[in-house]
């Protein structure tokens, strides 16, 4: 096998040889290893001197890829996971059946010394386990031809955690039909059926649940636990006698002992792990003697799982659980210290990165990834380059035709290769699975083996390359990002107008501290007409947005404890439920209306985004990983991909039209100006050229003749993109096979352009692309209607663009071009009037004489123009006088200064799509926004310009297209006859009434939103001290208050944390109030509050389980009031008492 050849090459490598030596003699060593080498070296080892391993890395995820890319070596029947149980005895949750099936198997292998790796995580270590000699983790083997009392397994399955149904559903079920089993494995793919003949298995086979098809037969089956515990006899009888003084007084823990006593599994079960054995267990016991202990990284492994520890404790803590161990802490018996995590004395290999080892290593290996990306002269190149550095390079890629492809471009290069099949057909030569012998050096092997990542080890002569060495994966699938309203749609600070969901319109005041059931709480004060006040708690803060409405229409303050807001209100919401089916009805046909869908990445997709010659950001892979998963779908896609000037939009595209191309669709590219058009041309055909797709373009630019060679190829689907402007939407292009349509900045369409591109939705893919989407379209991007993915992190050193507005000032231009000049580059100098643009050039070389200046404008004919612009892109020109016909398109990094005239006549958007014009590249940029001396600015213009200022920072494209819906209102996006609703609603309440409208539309039931009260006597805010900015402790108090999980409230917790220390106090039971409102949603109850040293909550609906835990707490359940009282102890806290007492009666069947 190859694994055997690397071991055989590596072995001579002094660190290697010298580690091997460390460990031959019984002792322990530690070595200096990159973690791209780790899983292969352990591979290796494994393979060269087999034995139980046992791995222990940092964290879950660290587990789960080394585990991973141990078994593409190995095999995973010789690589094994015991995963951290997600489980915990409070969360009233069984436990997953394949997370104790993993670990049972794992455990059992250790226990037998069976000479396999384990991959653990620290984390996962901190459960307690039962002691060994338990036999809690053996498994029920069937084997073909064994003996198999029938009786004798249905018991032992029933011990073992599986529940018994007429037919096997997942994994930890069973079922009996006379004299078949059925059994599904705790940690299986596929369950197993075993037909009996007397007490004798006659037949194993493997089946499809559901169906019952058979798949193949098996020789064995081991059936493994779906518990860590089992209930017993001698369990019940511990129990009692540990307990003996509680068991007269508590009713449910005499009933436990009881169902203990008959064997039977129940929830919260798992509590009483530690009286299950006389002692608690550990892993260490399983270890056997020859067992090599493998810890990655120490430091970062004991903080990890010290970390964990804490969150466990702060969970006990919430939910108000202690051990069953009379004397014992929360976590007493089911979990160790981590100071107690201990390998007993059990061989141990070290592994540490080459940064932190230092001087305690025994030895030190470099390794580094081989340079072979970019296409197939770099591929070929990078071959021969560790070839004549006398390395034996290992190619390993599995797919036929992907290695086929591989070889001939290295014959073709003159390099001779040899092939290896570690996965020949039956009946095939077997030698070179066999092979144990070293790789010669020099020599290029290509092998059919998935190798998770390449490396060099220069000290072994050895290279390895994997296909994502060769063609790097455009991105993994991942979950969809959310993007966080908070940070992107209105905040409002004292003096803004507001609109609360349920009072109407008012102006915030203030934040005002009150002290009500004797603890301190933030409200915000909002002032109403006549002078009414409203005192909102900040629980409640989530039903306030900022006002939002026509341009300069003052809102009309309502008056509280009228008929006003209703009816306003009523009003709005019937010409939302009127608007919402033009608005929409598009979306609503579209995911009724199956498309084509896209086959997976092709050899030839990864070859040429290969080619791409930067390092994609996470963001443009995740937009990338959206694009390809809406492609191969079958519903059409229709997705915005909002990234910020200069941020990759682009590659997305060309990287979705090849996707295209490449399943024998055709792709229009839609520009909305000629210049863009051309630079697109030129980017896909540079792309595209070396595998022979075809790109054309229309535009002015292109002579008749060749725009109708053009077109007719389209027609007859001879050119697979077509790149152009509205020009594409005329009635004689007509493509033959068109699959997908990419509009860059759609908002710069006009109306009838917009109406035809309504129309291709229906019936094509569409990407949009835009740095600054249309308000509405963001709006409803942000509610969900439409798919969107954003591209907000910058390309690596990208600086923000230096911003200066003022006035026009000869000094300042003068010394802006000169600086440009003097650094070797070019000046964009933007003056937007084409009967006055002469002028503007005299004003320029005014300033700068010995600038070269050239024009550029619409007016301009398609000669003159492109030579204009071919002369600025070859850097004859230091300053291009234009239009804002620059706008989009140009694409030059020598450009790094900005100028505009007259400034404030242009829109927010168009400002901030010049000001991308600059800071392309690792220059720093500067962009001037000028307006003429001593002339009166509108109070729009005034803000658009302060916007511009204040949004100079990378990635602000989102945040200038909300400002610029702030500034020029809503009525033109919804239409004119929307404005009084607008109005009267603000715009923001008035999207939500047209969200809720659609869902109503579409037949999906509305969200009501529940208005929880929280009312406890405890100090819940966060103090000025702690976070002093106004604004953004109403951005936290929002955020907390919108948190529907307990998930999302502790991600905002930890983000507190981590921006701004320790939580003192009152935020912490701030914290602990929105995870009492996320639990409360769940269970329906609408009011918590504590009356007369109770603790209540109302409305609230009890199963019997549930009633009994309550009263096992001392609580009383009145059932006519629908309502809960439990008595506060002395001393308790209140938000501790209400979280441990909804966790006590929060069922699955809640969720």
């Amino acid at each position: 096998m190859l694994i055997d050849r690397i071991a055989t090459t590596l072995a001579p490598a002094p660190a290697i040889a010298e580690t091997h030596r460390i460990l031959a003699d019984g002792k322990d060593a530690t070595l200096g290893v990159p973690g791209l080498v780790r899983p292969a070296l352990l591979a290796a080892g494994f393979a060269r001197d087999p034995r139980p391993t046992f791995v222990i890395v940092s964290g879950e995820e660290a587990a789960e890829r080394f585990w991973r890319q141990t078994a593409a070596y190995l095999g995973q029947e010789r690589v094994l996971r015991y995963p951290q149980r997600t489980d915990t005895p409070w969360s009233g949750a069984s436990p997953d059946p394949r997370e104790i099936g993993q670990r049972a198997r794992a455990m059992y292998a250790m226990e037998r010394g069976d000479d396999v790796v384990v991959v653990a995580s620290a984390r996962a270590l901190l459960r307690v386990i039962p002691p060994q000699g338990s036999r809690v983790f053996s498994p029920v083997r069937i084997e073909a031809g064994a003996e198999l009392v029938l009786d004798d397994a249905i018991a032992e399955l029933v011990a073992m955690g599986y529940e018994r149904l007429d037919a096997v559903e997942g994994p930890g079920t069973f079922a009996v039909r006379g004299g078949t089993l059925d059994v599904f494995g705790a940690d299986e793919v596929q369950p197993v059926r075993a037909e009996l003949f007397g007490d004798e298995v006659d037949s194993l086979r493997r089946f499809v649940p559901g169906t019952g098809q058979t798949i193949g037969d098996v020789e064995t089956y081991e059936a493994y636990p779906c518990r860590e515990m089992r209930p017993s006899v001698a369990t019940a009888k511990n129990v009692e006698r540990v307990l003996h003084a509680k068991l007269a007084t508590d009713a449910d823990l005499r009933a436990d002992v009881e169902r203990i006593r008959e064997g039977v599994f129940f929830t919260g079960i798992e509590r009483y792990l530690p009286l299950s054995a006389k002692r608690a267990g550990g892993f260490t016991e399983y270890l056997g003697p020859r067992t090599l202990v493998v810890i990655a990284e120490p430091r970062s492994l004991f903080d990890d799982a010290a970390r964990a520890y804490d969150e466990l404790e702060s969970a006990a803590k919430a939910a108000s659980f202690r051990s069953v161990l009379p004397s014992g802490t929360a976590l007493e018996g089911l979990y160790f210290p981590p100071a107690k995590l201990d390998f007993g004395d059990r061989q141990r290999l070290t592994m540490l990165s080459l940064t932190r080892a230092g001087g305690v290593v025994d030895a030190e290996l470099v390794a580094r990834r081989p340079e072979v990306t970019g296409g197939e002269e770099r591929f070929v190149g990078g071959i021969r380059s560790l070839m004549t550095s006398g390395n034996a390079v290992v190619i390993a890629v599995p797919d036929r035709r992907a290695r086929r492809r591989i070889a001939d471009a290295l014959v073709e290069a003159g390099v001779a290769i040899a092939e290896e099949r570690d996965h020949a057909p039956e009946g095939a030569d077997d030698a070179a699975v066999m092979d144990k012998s070293a790789l010669p050096g020099g020599a290029v092997l290509l092998s059919d083996v998935e190798v998770p990542a390449g490396f060099v080890v220069p000290d072994a002569r050895l290279a390895v390359v994997s296909v994502d060495d060769i063609f790097p994966r455009s991105a993994l699938r991942r979950a969809r990002r959310q993007i966080d309203p908070t940070r992107v749609t209105f905040s409002f600070k004292p003096g803004d107008y507001v609109v609360h969901a349920t009072h109407g319109i008012a102006l915030f005041s203030e934040i005002v501290r009150q002290e009500v059931l004797g603890a301190e709480r933030d409200y915000l004060l909002l002032v109403y007409a006549k002078g009414d006040k409203l005192f909102v708690p900040m629980e409640q803060v989530d039903r306030i947005t900022r006002y939002v409405g026509p341009e300069g229409a003052a809102p009309r303050v309502t008056r509280l404890n009228t008929a006003d807001w209703t009816k306003a209100t009523g009003k709005a919401r019937s010409a939302a439920k009127k608007l919402a089916f033009d608005l929409v009805d598009l979306y609503a046909r579209r995911s009724t209306v199956d498309g084509h869908a896209y086959g997976p990445d092709t050899p030839w997709q990864r070859e040429m985004e290969a080619m791409f010659p930067y390092v994609e950001t996470p963001d443009q892979l995740a937009a990338i990983a959206d694009v390809k998963a809406d492609m191969e779908s079958d519903k059409p896609m229709d997705r915005l991909i909002c990234g910020d000037v200069g941020y990759g939009k682009t590659e997305v595209a060309i990287r979705a039209a090849f996707k295209a191309a490449q399943d024998g669709k055709q792709v229009m590219v839609l520009c909305p100006t000629t210049i863009l058009a051309q630079q697109h041309f030129t980017n896909f055909s540079e792309r595209f050229a070396p595998f022979d797709v075809r790109v054309e373009v229309i535009s002015r630019f292109r002579s008749e003749v060749q725009q109708k060679l053009a077109l007719e190829g389209f027609a007859r689907g001879e050119v697979p993109v077509l790149v152009g402007t509205h020009r594409l939407l005329s009635r004689d292009v007509a493509p033959k096979n068109l699959g997908l349509v990419i509009i860059d900045e759609e908002q710069r369409f006009g109306v009838e352009h917009k109406e035809h591109l309504k129309n291709l939705r229906e019936q094509v893919d569409i990407l949009t692309l835009s740095a600054t989407p249309i308000p509405r379209t963001l709006q409803m991007s942000l509610s969900g209607v439409r798919d969107m993915s954003v591209i907000d992190t910058p390309p690596p050193n990208r600086f923000p663009v230096n911003v200066h507005v003022g006035e026009w000032d000869e000094d300042v231009v003068s010394g802006a071009i000169r600086r440009e000049m003097e650094r070797g580059g070019q000046v964009y100098y933007v003056s937007n009037r084409v009967k006055s643009i002469d002028d503007a050039v005299e004003r320029v070389l005014l300033a700068a004489p010995e600038a070269r200046v050239e024009v550029a404008h619409g007016q301009m004919s398609e000669k003159q123009l492109e030579a204009a612009m071919e002369r600025f892109a070859a850097n004859e020109v230091d300053v291009l006088v234009a239009t804002t016909i620059i706008e989009s398109g140009l694409d030059n990094p020598h450009s790094n200064t900005l100028i505009i005239e007259d400034s404030q006549r242009l829109g927010l958007a168009q400002l901030y799509q010049l000001k991308g014009r600059v800071g392309r590249s690792h220059v720093k940029a500067f962009a001037y926004f000028l307006f003429p001396r001593e002339s009166a600015l509108t109070e729009q213009a005034i803000e658009r310009l302060t916007a511009i200022k204040e949004h100079g920072e990378l990635g602000s494209g989102i945040k200038i297209a909300m400002r610029d819906l702030e500034i020029r209102g809503a009525g033109s996006l919804l239409g004119a006859e929307q404005s009084g609703n607008l109005s009267a609603v603000g715009f923001d309440l008035f999207a939500q009434m047209l969200m809720d409208a659609v869902s109503e539309a579409r037949g999906e039931p509305l969200v009501a939103h529940a208005d929880i009260r929280v009312d406890l006597p405890a100090p819940a805010f966060l103090p000025e001290e702690y976070v002093d900015a106004v604004d953004e402790r109403v951005r936290y108090y929002r955020r907390l208050a919108g948190s529907p999980t307990i998930e999302a409230v502790d991600a905002v917790a930890a983000e507190l944390e981590e921006r701004y220390g320790a939580l003192p106090e009152p935020a912490r039971n701030l914290v602990d109030v929105a995870r009492i409102k996320a639990f409360s949603a769940d269970l329906g109850i609408t009011s918590v509050a504590v009356v007369r040293n109770r603790l209540v909550l109302s409305p609230l609906s009890l199963s019997d389980e549930a009633m009994g835990r309550a009263q096992a707490m001392g609580a009383i359940y009145l059932e006519r009031k629908r309502e809960l009282a439990r008595p506060l102890g002395y001393g308790e806290s209140v938000t501790a008492a209400a979280l441990g007492t909804l966790s006590a009666i929060y069922s699955r069947e809640s969720l």
